[in-house]
């Protein structure tokens, strides 16, 4: 028998990653799967980013490169930053990793000693809280619901504080409730920040490029705070590079130090390719991405539309991302007859089986009340599966 670490025994699998296991096997079997479990833009990556990975192959560009990027890399993220966000970084300050979920881990790993506390708002993408778990740190939940568009106030954040806080880690556009925080919330969170010069901010910003509203904002622009700021992005999700896997991280140049240093002994530097895919990616501007953003907010409201003629499900209007994070509570306790619906990740099941649509619990974010429906398709397919689950929960009394 195979013993395996208390630290992988002790990791629970990724809720998202585990149902669309699940609907692939589904789908193999034959049904007529319909799966909006994964976080994943449907749309292709731009040609001129695959151009420029084409020709990065064809000038041989094959080789090992610096763990922390390509410095051709790092420097077209600093002037992205300054051109899109008004973020002072320089190249040194950046480090380019396998997706934007390693420079959380890596992040992590660099700061957080046994014991130390790490705030983390719930809902929370999926992965914070095993991350921060793996980095042998203690997450402290705050509770944001549906009634506050699922984003904390300053008097929660203030109030979750103690000396033993290391880290907040956050995300706005969010994943998975697509809430996204106002230049004032902001602001709001930094003055808490500011009396708290011990706790460092660990700002997602992946979902940047898919905002509903205004230009995005960063709680890095508040220079109080800037320096205990790590601000993680990527292309995966504005550029539909989900599989390139390239993301990076902007800090102070000591945790770009430490990340890098961390980076060169277990992975060392990302994709070469992928690389100088995301520089060409850096120099795009903004508004080429303007056709897939308008695009998604039309499938939003195609979404909640559908969603007003289901009794009993509660959703906000979400500013970005491209998820809705309907409250389906009213369902508990509900049977068919042959099964009761006692939670999310029963009503998930269900589903899957009943008519196969796939969706993930909210427990997975830390909100047991909700389901995640990604609304990453076509027009066609969210209305026909929006159909499937009014019908599937339509048999529940």
């Amino acid at each position: 028998m195979t013993t395996l670490s208390n630290r992988i025994n002790q990791m629970i699998e990724s809720e998202t990653l585990a149902m669309s296991r699940k609907s692939r096997e589904l789908k193999a079997q034959g049904h007529d799967v319909i799966n909006l479990s994964l976080g994943e833009p449907d749309f292709f990556t731009p040609d001129n980013i695959k151009e420029a990975a084409k020709k990065s192959i064809d000038e041989n560009y094959s080789f090992y490169t610096p763990v922390n990027g390509y410095a051709e890399l790092r420097q077209a993220i600093a002037e992205k930053l300054r051109r899109d966000n008004n973020l002072d970084f320089t190249a040194d300050q950046i480090v380019v990793s396998t997706g934007a979920k390693q420079a959380i881990m890596n992040t992590l790993l660099c700061l957080v000693n046994p014991g130390d506390e790490v705030i983390i708002p719930t809902p929370y993408w999926v992965s914070y809280n095993q991350m921060v778990s793996l980095a042998e740190g203690k997450h402290v939940f705050i509770e944001a619901g549906i009634e506050n568009d699922f984003k904390i106030t300053a008097q929660q954040l203030e109030d979750a504080i103690t000396p033993k806080t290391k880290a907040f880690i956050f995300s706005s556009p969010c994943n998975p409730t697509g809430s996204v925080y106002t230049r004032d919330e902001l602001k709001a969170l930094a003055g808490v920040f500011e009396k708290n010069p011990h706790v460092y901010v660990i700002s997602d910003e992946i979902y940047e490029l898919i905002n509903f509203g205004k230009n995005h904002e960063s709680i890095a622009r508040f220079q109080s705070i800037k320096e205990r700021v790590i601000v993680i992005n990527g292309v995966s999700k504005g550029f539909a590079m989900t599989g390139w896997r390239v993301g990076y991280l902007a800090a102070h140049i000591d945790i770009a130090k430490a990340t890098t240093k961390l980076q060169g002994q277990f992975t060392s530097a990302t994709c070469s390719i992928g690389q100088k895919a995301a520089e060409e990616a850096m120099n795009t501007l903004p508004k080429a991405t303007w056709g897939m953003l308008e695009k998604f907010k039309e499938r939003r409201d195609l979404v909640l539309d559908l969603m007003k003629e289901i009794p009993g499900v509660k959703t906000n209007v979400p500013q970005g991302a491209f998820y809705i994070f309907p409250d389906v509570s009213s369902y508990f306790g509900k049977s068919n007859g042959k099964q009761t619906i006692n939670n999310a990740s029963d009503l998930c099941m269900y589903i899957l089986n009943k008519v196969h649509v796939a969706l993930v619990p909210g427990d997975a974010f830390g909100t047991p009340e909700c389901i995640r429906f990604s609304y990453a398709t076509s027009n066609e397919l969210l209305i026909e599966a929006v159909k499937r689950i009014k019908s599937a929960l339509s048999d529940l009394k």
